[in-house]
């Protein structure tokens, strides 16, 4: 992971996977509300997320050892649901202890047990006002990439 901090603390990547533009800027909107400084990378399908996380396709050659702090992933994606890009980011080593967390407006108990069986760290569903969302998200980075202590990296 990037050894850059700001004000003492790292600034790792933010990886938001997120095909919804509405939800995106709404997103990105409370995450810069938060001053985080984590820079934040956008995947707007399954497909972009694998290849950004394993550094393949439009990714290729990105360092593979600079892994984002947190995964904030919606599982309606077009290409490659969100589920699977969960199981396909617990499979291997490398990525295995990323946090991820599902940001959905879905409702659905089935796909919030998928979720934690594929080894998803949080499950939330979108709230509808744009305050509350603004709020669920701005707790979600604070929470992940200032409190949580995450497992240490293996090298």
């Amino acid at each position: 992971m990037s050894d850059d901090t700001v004000g003492g603390f790292p600034t790792k990547t933010i990886l938001l996977v997120e095909d919804n533009p509405n939800d995106e800027e709404l997103c990105l909107r409370a995450l810069k509300k938060s001053n985080l400084a984590n820079p934040i990378v956008v995947a707007r399908d399954g497909e972009e997320a694998l290849e950004y996380l394993f550094a393949t396709g439009r990714y290729a050659g990105r360092d593979t050892q600079d892994l984002p702090g947190v995964v904030i992933l919606d599982l309606k994606l077009p290409k490659v649901d969100g589920h699977e890009v969960l199981e396909r980011i617990r499979k291997e080593e490398r990525t295995r202890f990323i946090p991820v967390v599902i940001l959905t407006s879905s409702d659905e108990n089935l796909d919030k047990l998928q979720s934690y069986r594929l080894g998803a760290n949080s499950h939330v569903r979108k709230p509808i006002k744009f305050d509350k969302f603004a709020e669920a998200v701005q707790q979600l980075g604070l929470y992940w990439l200032l409190i949580n202590d995450p497992p240490p990296t293996e090298r």
